[in-house]
């Protein structure tokens, strides 16, 4: 992709997700306001409340895995918080291992890294993130994975994988994030797991 079409693109990814916040968090407040006051209540309102908290931590994630980096470094409460309101919500489970504070920059890896083993487990299964030493590995498990040869193909070998379509720009981002960062991503896969390491 290129550095420079890598930074644009984290730009873009920031800018969207900045200026949806806002709004998503003034629903929520609007929300506990009608609670407090004693307004509608039922499946309804639980429904609203359901996809507000769903639509605010999906655009947490994304402001990471697709925006600018920065310098900064996130803490296990705030990441692991942030991937268990994703749990609640989603078929994949994800656990995330590292104890202290991380690089926002790796911590961008392992979103979007998540984001791709998500795409072979159509049927849910469990992501465990591990840092050793600053090696990370992102680990899927499902009974069943889908795992097209030719997309995977590409997170090693930038450029010889599959043609990326908009759910899959994370096969993209990746390797070229990655190489950024003097990285370089492997695969393994078996029949129930697949390991993203870099």
């Amino acid at each position: 992709m290129g550095e420079s079409n890598v930074n644009l693109a984290a730009l873009i990814g920031s800018r969207i997700c900045h200026d949806l916040i806002s709004p998503i968090g003034a629903i929520t407040n609007g929300l506990e306001l009608l609670d407090m006051a004693g307004g509608v209540q039922g499946p309804e309102m639980e429904l609203i409340s359901d996809s507000v908290d769903n639509a605010g931590a999906r655009i947490r994630f994304f402001r990471i895995a697709y925006g600018a980096s920065g310098e900064q470094s996130l803490g296990r409460s705030e990441v692991a918080g942030l991937l268990g309101d994703l749990s609640r919500t989603g078929r994949v489970k994800t656990h995330w291992g590292p104890v202290d504070a991380k690089p926002r920059g790796e911590i961008k890896l392992t979103f979007l890294a998540l984001q791709c083993c998500e795409t072979a487990m159509p049927f849910g299964g469990t992501v465990e993130v591990a840092c050793d030493e600053g090696r990370w590995s992102v680990t899927g498990t499902a009974d069943k994975l889908n795992i097209d040869p030719d997309l995977w193909q590409g997170l090693s070998k930038p450029g010889s994988g599959a043609p990326i379509t908009p759910a899959l720009v994370q096969f993209m981002l990746l390797p070229d994030v990655a190489a950024e960062m003097n990285r370089r991503v492997r695969v393994e896969t078996t029949a129930t797991q697949l390991t993203i390491r870099f």
